[in-house]
């Protein structure tokens, strides 16, 4: 943090200005290896974020990175905030002089940082270790100059500083006591050698000041006020003696001079370009799935927003970009980029009292097959079981057109419900083969068709008085519209998505057997093609303060459905989970069936502090639309109401909810940890 506010302070900001920029700054998405969903390009928003551990195929075996972040987000801020000096690649000329502490990993040695791209070696000198990568600069791997000299008051004397006040905000070595998990013990590791060396680099200080902040720690970002406050009162304790300080010295120098202010550059105009790192992409489609032209003015809003789109298309892992002045005083942007290993492998956690305990596993490649395609497998282990293959080819210089080709296999055990009280369980088999093929206008909007198999079997594993057993299967042809404008994939504040498909289901082959009383007899079920239409709507407003505004609509319609089974709407659950399910608030999964549905759900999240919120819920449902269930009985209207309580942490979101219907008139609890397959 201190080459942060150094390089800020030195290229001309004022400590009021910085106070606002810390204060403005998301912090969760600075901090986090996230970019806004709407970054994502289509085919990809449903995979992202998804998963607990993500680890890069590369030499032949999965590997760990050098640090948990990678920053991307900490670098193009930087590189907004110092646009201003983004020609100056000698740190004394800055209004006022500057360097930096790194470490080199190789030799465990102190680099001083003086020269070169200033946004390069500010995020060099914070890299703490086992918690942001490492940074390749001027030929060395680089991490936080703090593992080696934290408090660097020498470094400042040769500089030329005859008076030297040194602030540290850091508290030291954890008593052991303290040290309670593996971070904390790497950390501790990590600065052994700074605690020793800040012993003698403090006695060098003409003042010095320890500030009082062993409540806080380096995560402490939502109590920036109270930290900015303790420093505060510091100062004010301290004021008189550097008054004085002050005063002496203009005595003897004369009043002094304010610092020089770097010329503001809103904008540069960018005549060329480099792209270095490129090995699995060209350079070419680098350029064009950003936008960059030539011969144009970009502000460096403008050129971190097509970096993070780049990002979006998941080709590239980190994007870091120099401005080189050219004598036409325009410049050449040099982009050096770091790209994504083709094959990662996944794994998350996810547990629910509907699907119970499993572990995903996920392995995802590009090029595996053929270029510009992604391919990939994922397995659900646990008390019930799925596997999903898919392949998606992108088409197209910009890859806007994608073709899918996709199968997956269910296997689960779903509650029957009779007059809201558990009559029976179902063991249910479903197997799908989907093609489809869409264009995708940007990258919140995707229109396409397609066609898909799916064949459903229903066997009791334990019977109630009346069910049914038996397989069916049948053919759709299909036409889909998609937008998501959603700024993240797990409790968004923002956005907007949306879901419309039209299905025309062709003639289906059902073999259904009623078992009611220890006996089965066959039973006619309809075979006739007929249309369906399902609507998916969700919406999130930010309001004042802390609070989001959520809408939610949904609507499915088997038109002409008198006689048919097996392809119904299964009404109930809080998370979505099994292919046409319903959620609703108040309800277990499988309470009703309908053919025909029309719901609507609002509710307020609000955020307690940091990763915690409450959530109220409550959603209304009408029932048996065009037409009427021929096997399943439900009533025509419901509504439900849910207040959940959700900590996001490491395994997604924790949710411990209570929830009631009305037509049930039971409360009942649903826990959901972690993102469903």
């Amino acid at each position: 943090m201190g080459s942060i506010i150094g390089s800020l302070y030195a290229a001309g900001y004022s400590a009021d200005s910085i106070e606002k920029v810390a204060h403005s700054i998301n912090w969760d998405l600075m901090l986090s290896n996230q970019s806004s969903l709407r970054n994502i390009i289509m085919e990809e928003k449903d995979e992202y974020g998804k998963y607990d551990l993500e680890l890069p195929w590369v030499n032949h075996f999965f590997r760990l990175n050098t640090g948990v972040l990678e920053g991307q987000e900490l670098w193009l801020k930087f590189s907004e905030l110092l646009f201003s000096a983004h020609q100056i690649k000698d740190f004394g000329q800055l209004p006022i002089p500057f360097k930096c502490i790194a470490t080199d990993l190789s030799t465990g040695e102190a680099v001083v940082l003086d020269s070169g791209e200033l946004v390069s070696a500010v995020r060099a000198s914070m890299a703490i270790p086992s918690v942001f990568t490492a940074v390749d600069y001027d030929g060395k791997r680089l991490v936080d100059g703090g593992v080696i000299r934290n408090f660097p008051v020498r470094d400042v004397k040769e500089m030329g500083a005859q008076i030297v006040i040194g602030s540290n905000v850091s508290h030291g070595l954890l008593a052991a006591n303290k040290v309670n998990n593996a971070l904390q013990v790497l950390l501790q590791v990590a600065f052994f050698r700074e605690a020793d060396d800040t012993k003698l680099e403090v006695p060098l200080c003409d003042i010095y000041v320890q500030m009082p902040l062993d409540k806080f720690n380096m995560g402490s970002f939502s109590q920036a006020n109270e930290i900015i406050e303790a420093g505060v009162a510091e100062g004010r304790k301290l004021y008189p003696r550097l008054k004085q300080l002050a005063d002496s010295l203009n005595a003897l120098y004369g009043p002094h001079e304010p610092k020089k202010e770097l010329p503001t550059t809103d904008s540069v105009m960018i005549n060329a370009y480099e792209v270095h790192g490129l090995n699995h992409t060209s350079e070419n489609f680098f350029i064009h799935t950003m936008g960059l032209l030539t011969h144009r003015k970009y502000t460096p809003e403008n050129l971190a927003h097509m970096i993070r789109r780049e990002g979006g298309t998941r080709y590239y892992n980190r994007i870091v970009y120099s401005l080189v002045p050219l004598a036409d005083k325009s410049s050449k942007i040099i982009f050096d980029v770091t790209e994504n290993p083709l094959t990662f492998g996944k794994i998350a956690l996810h547990y629910n009292q509907f699907s119970g305990i499993s572990a995903i596993l996920n392995l995802t490649s590009r090029d595996f097959f053929t270029p510009s395609s992604r391919s990939m497998a994922t397995i659900d282990i646990g008390e019930n079981f799925r596997i999903r293959g898919e392949h998606l080819q992108y088409l197209g210089r910009g890859r806007k057109f994608a073709a899918g080709l996709s199968t997956q296999f269910d296997q689960f055990n779903i509650t029957s419900y009779n007059n809201t009280k558990e009559a029976g369980i179902y063991n249910q088999n479903y197997f799908v083969t989907n093609l489809r093929m869409g264009y995708s206008t940007n990258r919140n909007l995707t229109v396409g068709t397609g066609t898909r198999f799916e064949w459903i079997r229903d066997k009791p594993s334990i019977s109630s008085a009346l069910t049914y057993k038996g397989t069916n299967d049948f053919a759709t042809a299909y036409v889909y519209l998609k937008h998501n404008s959603l700024d993240k994939p797990v409790l968004p504040r923002k956005g907007i998505k949306t879901e419309l498909e039209g299905d025309w289901v062709f003639q289906q082959n059902p073999d259904i057997q009623l078992h009611s009383n220890n006996t089965d007899q066959d039973t006619t079920a309809a075979r006739s093609p007929y249309p369906r239409l399902v609507f998916h709507f969700e919406s999130y407003t930010p309001l004042s303060g802390r609070s989001t505004l959520q809408f939610h609509l949904q609507s499915g319609i088997n038109f002409r459905y008198n006689g048919h089974i097996m392809n119904e709407f299964s009404i109930g659950g809080l998370t979505p989970s099994f292919h046409n399910q319903v959620t609703f608030d108040g309800l277990r999964e499988g309470s009703f069936y309908s053919p025909g549905f029309a719901a609507m759900e609002a509710g307020i999240r609000y955020q307690l502090f940091g990763n915690v919120f409450l959530t109220g819920k409550t959603n209304v449902l009408f029932n048996n639309l065009i037409s009427t269930s021929g096997f399943y009985k439900s009533p025509d209207f419901l509504s439900g109401y849910a207040l959940t309580f959700t900590y996001n942490f490491a395994l997604g979101p924790l949710e411990l909810s209570a929830m009631y219907c009305d037509q049930w008139k039971r409360v009942m609890g649903y826990v959901n940890i972690g993102i469903p397959f």
